[in-house]
């Protein structure tokens, strides 16, 4: 390859990454799609049950990137979110703090009502 392309290859790859962290920025679903993840264990919108495991809806966003920062960095020991943390970039859980705070602290929704179709 001949140098020209190779910097011309390199400038799109760096354009494109850029343009994928503006497009990433300006999709107001974004952060809510990174959080989903956590839904599972700390309830739908960081609700949980019984406050087991804690609940993220409404905590102060810097203690919780804090946390997911230590969580990923192995400060804080942890049976999952380590690894959970580590598959995140630092803006990734930068978006899902602020998203966690952004929620009004609240009660689990009920579980709905399981249909039987006779």
């Amino acid at each position: 390859m001949k140098p020209t392309l190779i910097r011309v290859g390199c400038a799109a790859v760096l354009l494109g990454a850029g343009y994928a962290g503006v497009a990433a920025a300006q999709d107001p679903t974004y952060a809510r799609n990174l959080a989903s993840a956590c839904f599972t264990c700390h309830g739908t919108d960081g609700r949980s049950v019984g406050n087991v495991p804690p609940s993220l809806a409404g905590r102060d966003r810097g203690e919780l990137l804090q946390m997911l920062m230590d969580f990923k960095s192995g400060k804080r020991p942890a049976t999952l979110m380590h690894q959970q943390a580590k598959g995140y970039s630092d803006q990734q859980l930068e978006a899902i703090a602020g998203y966690f705070a952004g929620i009004t602290k609240g009660p689990a929704a009920a579980a709905p009502a399981a249909r039987v179709n006779y």
